[in-house]
């Protein structure tokens, strides 16, 4: 069983900082990307930012400069700082794991349950 768990989301002022936690844990053999996306009411989920197991990054446009993303290998965990928030960059945000629970199983996503983030102008 794997689990997705995070942590860090609230509510912010614009132009505020938070910083989003993902902790994956479980039988796991090997994780690929990891990413966060993000739901606002009425919208699609979108994805904010996604890294690799060799750190390379992909930004959303509207988060380029402002946004950061980074993992820690040895714990399973990603991270997603945010800065300059703005009232648009409220939503659910979802934590996502391409991985494998077994050398012999394929890749697989996993999500986490969100955390709200709300950005008050």
């Amino acid at each position: 069983q794997v689990q997705l768990v995070e942590s860090g989301g609230g509510l912010v002022q614009a132009g505020g900082s938070l910083r989003l936690s993902c902790a994956a844990s479980g039988s796991i053999f090997s994780i690929r990307t990891m990413g966060w996306y993000r739901q606002a009411p009425g919208k699609q989920r979108e994805l904010v930012a996604a890294i690799t197991a060799g750190s390379s990054t992909n930004y959303a446009d509207s988060v380029k400069g402002r946004f950061a993303i980074s993992r820690n290998n040895a714990k399973n965990t990603v991270y997603l700082q945010m800065d300059s928030l703005t009232p648009e960059d409220t939503a659910v945000y979802y934590c996502n794991a391409d991985l494998k629970t077994d050398f012999f199983f394929a890749y697989s996503e996993y999500w986490g349950q969100g955390t709200q983030v709300t950005v008050s102008s």
